[in-house]
């Protein structure tokens, strides 16, 4: 080909060289977390148990509780589940390394020394026997693919985007961890509680058993009295074994969650009889807030992303690939080494393209698009499952302290009916069945605000996981 006939070609690539096929990605303008209802205040956090301030990114701090932050600290140095989540995103961060390198130019080196004679030699000439020497081969060679259609931007696009993804999911993993490891400190604490609450019911029962004792022997009561007051010291003492079992599985939990066996738990843990609890409002923030804080969101739409930027590399195969090439060769005996008549090289480039049939290719950008679409469909998907949780969370929260209050009102009641029955009791002036009623209702009561406040510590760390929080350094 002449010059004439090059020009026009070289001046063509020169102006492909500037086109990148695909689609740039940018966020759906359909997409959900495009709604302006999503970014908005939100709607179950208008009561007084909530402000609207930003989510601190070390949440468990607000509960003042040393022993909590340490057993979180701990869990985010050694738990499995982050490890794990710690060697994909590096895998990923090697793999765009590996993209990344294919925008360098590659270089190749050969060499092989051999040792013999040139087969044939006999049969062309009877008789010779020709010596046995050494000889060598060696080359190198330099290549550079020509990113005309933006194949290789396309891709370390693409792989930019399945880091970043990576990157969120061991956020979310850091979220997750935080969470059930502060769940599982208010297990034990909140078991340790109700088991204490428990046992003093139990204590209470039997200095009732002793009075009612007491009373029989001097003939001021009846042994069914006695026989209904032992019936009820039984029921209590059968509610403390769950509790006890409560504890220890939360603990053999945490140890898990911490990279420990449930033989290397502290059990001074057990000790703890009062679930962390806030004594403030709870900062909320609002949707835009949430939408740019929860790790999950963040990986879906990276990998949205990454797969936009997969059309463009399927795209590409539908062009032809162009790559530039200069090798240099060196061969011959060993005694001749170094001449300047066993050299050679060349230069030039190799063009390589798939036509007409492009079925394979055109195949392929389906399959992109079609990606593309479900990681847009998991996107929103993702943001109002965010949105449904963080409402959900925060009603769940609120209608849970009114129930406590309630709860609290009504032991305080029994509390009091039980003390006044007992009064009458000694007075002569009701039965022991009304004292065992009084007692089984405090009991009762006793025991439903004791979960209650479980359930709070809870709802509060439920809260805090649907806010996203915990995955900031």
């Amino acid at each position: 080909m002449n010059t004439r006939n090059l020009l026009p070609l070289m001046l063509a690539l020169a102006l492909a060289g500037c086109t990148t096929v695909g689609p740039d990605y940018q966020v759906p303008p359909d997409a959900v977390a495009e709604r302006q209802s999503a970014r908005a205040p939100f709607a179950q956090a208008q009561e007084n148990v909530f402000r609207q301030e930003a989510v601190p990114g070390r949440w468990w701090r607000l509960y003042n509780d040393p022993v909590l932050d340490g057993l979180v600290e701990k869990a985010l140095a050694a738990n499995t589940d982050l490890r794990a989540a710690s060697a994909n995103l590096e895998r990923a961060q090697a793999a765009l390394r590996e993209t990344q390198a294919q925008q360098q130019p590659g270089i190749g080196v050969n060499a092989s020394p051999t040792f013999g004679h040139a087969s044939g030699l006999q049969e062309l000439q009877p008789g010779i026997d020709p010596p046995d020497r050494w000889s060598y081969s060696a080359g190198a060679s330099v290549s550079y693919q020509l990113d005309l259609f933006g194949q290789i931007r396309r891709a370390v696009e693409a792989s930019t985007g399945d880091a970043q993804a990576a990157q969120a999911a061991y956020d979310a993993t850091r979220v997750t961890v935080a969470a059930e490891t502060a769940r599982a400190y208010a297990n034990i604490c909140s078991a340790g509680m109700q088991l204490a609450s428990a046992r003093h019911s139990v204590q209470v029962q039997k200095e009732s058993l002793d009075a009612v004792a007491r009373l029989q022997r001097a003939g001021r009561g009846t042994a069914l009295d006695v026989t209904r007051a032992r019936s009820q010291l039984e029921q209590l003492q059968a509610n403390l074994p769950p509790f006890e079992a409560q504890q220890r599985t939360a603990l053999y939990r945490l140890a898990a969650l911490t990279g420990q066996t449930p033989a290397e738990a502290s059990p001074a843990l057990l000790q703890c009889a009062a679930p962390p609890r806030l004594a403030e409002t709870i900062p909320v923030g609002d949707g835009a807030a949430l939408l740019r804080r929860r790790p999950d969101i963040r990986q879906a739409e990276r990998t949205l992303a990454a797969a936009t930027a997969r059309i463009g590399v399927a795209t590409a195969d539908l062009y032809p690939k162009i790559t530039l090439g200069l090798s240099a060769a060196s061969g011959g005996p060993a005694s001749m080494f170094g001449d300047r008549g066993t050299f050679s090289w060349s230069v030039g480039p190799l063009i390589s393209w798939t036509i007409p049939n492009t079925g394979a290719a055109q195949a392929r950008i389906a399959q992109a698009q079609a990606g593309t679409k479900a990681a847009a469909a998991h996107f929103d998907a993702a943001v109002l499952n965010a949105l449904r949780e963080t409402e959900s969370a925060l009603v769940v929260y609120a209608r849970q302290l009114d129930r406590d209050a309630s709860l609290r009102a009504a032991r305080d009641q029994s509390a009091e009916a039980a003390s006044q029955a007992s009064q009458l009791f000694r007075y002569g002036k009701t039965d022991y069945l009304t004292v065992l009623d009084a007692e089984r209702t405090l009991a009762t009561n006793e025991s439903a605000l004791a979960a209650s406040q479980a359930d709070l510590s809870n709802d509060q760390i439920a809260l805090f996981l649907a806010l996203g929080g915990g995955w900031e350094k």
